[in-house]
């Protein structure tokens, strides 16, 4: 299941060679691992994730080729769930939950004092590179919204205060 460097690239994509030598080696092994698996994609693009800290754009042509899907397949399912990203997060990521539940409970009002406060849109990181804002569709804590996380902390029935002094903690 591994590809050379001259692999195809689909209009619009960056080309292969944007992945190095190095990078190109660990994306072939990770495809060797899943060689033989019935549905291997979205555990591909877990270790991809894992591996590089988000899923390349110049790696999706390959993964696609690799189990005979187009680019815009692959990145159709890396554009679709949040926990994917194709650019690099900062060292803590602050989630702000966008489903209906929290909306009803004042996730929007929360959501644009936080982004005042932080002076970060939606998948905004901060110049030093410590903490990347996203939306997230679900928490989990329906009954507490609106809600937040960072990292492995959970914070339900959040306000501007303390979603802002969450992200002030981090380091």
């Amino acid at each position: 299941m591994t590809l050379a460097a001259n692999t195809p690239t689909a209009p619009n994509s960056l080309p292969v060679s944007a992945l190095d030598a190095d990078a190109l080696d660990r994306l072939n092994a990770i495809l060797a691992r899943h060689a033989g698996r019935e549905g291997p994609l979205l555990p591909i693009l877990h270790d991809v994730q894992a591996e590089f800290g988000l899923i390349p754009e110049a790696a999706q042509p390959i993964i696609g080729n690799a189990l005979g899907m187009s680019p815009a397949e692959v990145y159709g399912v890396v554009s679709f769930y949040h926990d994917f990203r194709e650019h690099p997060a900062g060292r803590h990521v602050l989630r702000l939950c966008r489903a209906e539940a929290c909306q009803s409970m004042g996730a929007d009002a929360l959501a644009a004092q936080v982004q005042a406060a932080l002076g970060l849109g939606w998948h905004q990181t901060t110049t030093d590179g410590r903490l990347t804002l996203e939306p997230v569709f679900c928490l989990g804590l329906c009954a507490c919204g609106p809600a937040a996380q960072m990292g492995d902390r959970l914070v339900g029935r959040a306000t501007p205060e303390r979603v802002v002094a969450l992200a002030g903690g981090a380091r």
